[in-house]
């Protein structure tokens, strides 16, 4: 029996309507330029911004530059493993980064992959390297506090978890130290707040430091530090905030408290511009990309304090910029400054007369903090910053020679005990209930009659009585909400139980 032509054509026709596709049509593309840590890509035409692409060496690229006939993509490796003609393969998914509990402990590049040689990170769970910032609906108010340790900062420029909070100055001024201290704290503090430490653009022995520090110390269990070196190319630089970012995101959703330090974005922003410049985009300022602004605030506008109805995690954010020759003025950090909740100044002549943390009082602020802070806190040093803009003042026409009122000569002399009780060595960070009694005893003109450089002896030496003879009574301050009279009669009996002892060791 013959078959009709019409009869093959519906047959035909089926088969191909109802044809599965078994080889997996991989879209290729091939590299027609390389050098500077770009490649220009020809034949992935539908490949999107931020997409991870494989080259044929195993180096990972990403999309930067979406042109008419080519991609520009930067790499995520050694450029020299590249060469024109390679296949690149296109993998279908934005950049995303190890992220969960494994991390803890560690040190990655942002990528996730280790550095410290105890193996790879077993973790199966990713997230995008660049998500859309929490709307206002899904946050709540910054009302709780976020102790970093330092008297000078909890006391005047307070910190509350899901705030942005900038530590600004010169090189070699103690920005790194007020940050990792903030993360020594977290362990003493005891509240479960996890740490992550973003170095950028830093020499690998000051990294190892910064590791060093924090294992001796106890504090790497709780913290992740991600690392893009020096030696890096510019696009790990760029990446490795919004990486470190990532992995605290994961946290915060969890309903965890999560510290995350970018050390520092001065140099994030010169490796997106050498980036920028190299993929030809038009410079701006100070041959800034047009968009540097938008890199820093998409950036830092993802640290919140999440709503009770998404678990209430938070994610408090400690940028550093550095400036050149106390500039604050500067394109770049202006651009941070408005980003930021606050600042916290450091200023280097301060810091050459050997006051650390070199904090300049009249140009730190915090705009949100003092609403988070506690009030026991708050209380006994409510007025510090105003009496030492007062001493300060006062100070520099106490210089001229004149004559001083006896009220005015009082002022000075506490103004001077208020500066020296603000000192702090470094990596010793103090509770919150033993900052309140130190400034409690500054307040109430208890060191008034003590000299100057005897103080740091008074200090530590009251903090150990108090410990010893009164430990009930700081730990009632640290539970306490507010300082009633009854816990200011307590303080006030425990240093006048102390004046005695001291004086007494005074005079051997």
């Amino acid at each position: 029996m013959a078959i009709r032509p019409d009869e093959i054509t519906s047959i035909i026709k089926s088969k191909i309507e109802n044809f599965v596709p078994q080889a997996k049509i991989d879209e290729t593309g091939a590299v027609i330029s390389v050098g500077d840590g770009i490649a220009r890509v020809y034949g992935l035409t539908n490949a999107v911004a931020g997409e991870l692409l494989d080259f044929q060496s195993g180096v990972k690229g990403m999309v930067q530059n979406l042109e008419y006939d080519n991609i520009g993509c930067v790499l995520m490796g050694p450029d020299t493993e590249v060469k024109e003609g390679d296949l690149v393969k296109r993998t279908g998914q934005v950049i995303s980064i190890p992220v969960g509990e494994a991390l803890l402990g560690r040190v990655v590049n942002p990528l996730g992959q280790p550095l410290d040689g105890k193996g790879p990170v077993k973790t199966t769970e990713t997230r995008p390297m660049e998500v859309v910032a929490p709307g206002v609906v899904e946050r709540q108010p910054v009302k709780q506090p976020l102790q970093t340790g330092l008297k000078a900062v909890d006391a005047m420029v307070p910190i509350g978890k899901g705030q942005r909070e900038l530590i600004i100055g010169d090189r070699q001024t103690g920005k790194t130290a007020i940050a990792i201290d903030a993360i020594l704290n977290q362990k003493q503090q005891g509240e479960g707040v996890i740490c992550i430490y973003v170095a950028i653009g830093q020499k690998q022995s000051t990294v190892a430091q910064v590791v060093q520090t924090l294992t001796d110390s106890g504090a790497m269990p709780y913290t992740i530090v991600v690392a893009a070196n020096a030696s890096d190319p510019a696009s790990l630089l760029y990446s490795a905030p919004y990486a470190g970012c990532a992995m605290g995101e994961y946290f915060m959703w969890k309903g965890k408290d999560v510290l995350i330090v970018y050390d520092d974005l001065s140099k994030h922003a010169q490796a997106y511009r050498q980036m920028s410049l190299l993929l030809r985009r038009p410079p701006g300022r100070e041959a800034y990309p047009g968009d540097v602004f938008y890199l820093h605030s998409r950036l830092l506008e993802r640290a919140c304090k999440l709503s009770d109805k998404n678990g209430a995690g938070s994610l408090t954010a400690l940028p550093i910029i550095e400036t050149q020759a106390n500039d604050i003025s500067a394109y770049i950090p202006t651009n941070v400054i408005s980003i930021t909740d606050g600042q916290i100044y450091l200023d280097t002549n301060l810091f050459r007369s050997g006051m650390k943390p070199a904090i300049d009082v009249g140009l730190s602020v915090s705009r949100v903090g003092g609403s988070a802070q506690k009030k026991s806190m708050r209380k006994v040093a409510g007025t510090l910053r105003i009496d030492l803009a007062q001493y300060q003042e006062l100070e520099s026409f106490a210089q001229f020679g004149s004559e001083l009122d006896k009220e005015s000569q009082g002022q000075l002399a506490r103004g001077q005990r208020m500066k020296e009780l603000l000192k702090q060595p470094q990596y010793s960070p103090m509770l919150v209930e033993e900052q309140v009694l130190v400034f409690f005893a500054g307040s109430n003109g208890y060191v008034d009659d003590i000299a100057v450089d005897e103080l740091a002896r008074y200090q530590r030496e009251l903090l150990t009585f108090a410990r010893g003879k009164y430990a009930s009574l700081l730990e009632a301050v640290a539970k306490a909400s507010e300082l009633g009279e009854d816990l200011q009669k307590q303080l006030t009996a425990l240093l006048e139980d102390f004046k005695p002892m001291f004086n007494k060791e005074n005079q051997k």
